[in-house]
């Protein structure tokens, strides 16, 4: 950490952050609506007196939910880190709360770390829709195969090039991942699809989610999802599913 000549010290700190992305348009500024990041911008910016910008650990899309993103945020004020959550969180919107804080290096990037996510696709299965969980899970009438998508998630754990499950708008200079975990649970007709790795392409979730309702529909064997992942190519793999469905619930740096 360097002194300033003002005696103040250049921090970093670490942001725990929970949010429900239905209001927003993703985490990353957009100039087309009101983003996680921009509202913590604001928010620091009003507790600090600095101009601050955040980086994010995982960029999730529109609509898309998390339980623990994480963000830094660089800054020359006092403040304890433990006492930044109390703080912010009386600055921010209910949907908004920092669940944690803690000083990092100042070299510390949580973008260059090596980390598992993971992510749960939530979906409904039944007859009727249920209000309460319209924000948070896909809903279908349409009867599910769980055992049929079990078997289809299995071709996909371990590292393969996932350029069928990406959408054709992606920046990444590779389209190889590891999904270290894939796991399909059903419970009171809700079907939880969770999915853990070491990064994601973009809307990769939702496009694995997707195919394996498609699955689960029968339109197709869960075989089909080997020739999914070998043909790389977008239009093998089924429907991006709904952002709604989607939450990021754990980040673990290795």
């Amino acid at each position: 950490m360097r002194e300033e000549e003002n005696g103040s010290r250049r921090r970093r700190i670490c942001l725990i952050v929970a949010y429900d992305g239905t209001a927003y348009n993703g985490w990353q500024y957009q100039s087309n609506g009101v983003t996680i990041e921009e509202t913590l911008n604001r928010a620091l910016g009003e507790l600090t007196g600095e101009k601050i910008a955040v980086i994010g650990a995982s960029r999730t899309d529109a609509g898309v939910h998390a339980r623990c993103n994480v963000a830094v945020f660089d800054t020359d004020a006092r403040m304890p880190a433990g006492s930044f959550p109390y703080a912010l969180n009386q600055r921010l919107p209910k949907d908004i709360r920092i669940r944690g804080a803690k000083e990092v290096d100042l070299s510390w990037h949580p973008r260059r770390c090596k980390s598992v996510k993971t992510y749960e696709y939530r979906i409904l299965n039944d007859e009727f829709p249920d209000p309460t969980n319209r924000l948070y899970a896909y809903f279908t009438y349409r009867a599910l195969d769980v055992e049929k998508m079990r078997q289809g998630a299995a071709y996909l754990v371990g590292e393969h090039d996932f350029k069928s499950f990406c959408s054709i708008h992606t920046q990444a200079l590779t389209t190889v991942r590891t999904i270290t975990k894939l796991e399909v649970d059903c419970q009171d007709r809700q079907i939880v699809i969770r999915v853990a790795g070491t990064g994601f392409l973009y809307h990769m979730v939702r496009i694995l989610a997707g195919t394996l309702l498609e699955i689960g529909e029968g339109k197709y064997p869960p075989e089909r999802m080997k020739e999914i992942l070998d043909a790389k190519d977008r239009n093998a793999a089924g429907p991006t599913a709904p952002a709604c469905g989607l939450t990021l619930t754990a980040y673990e740096f290795l």
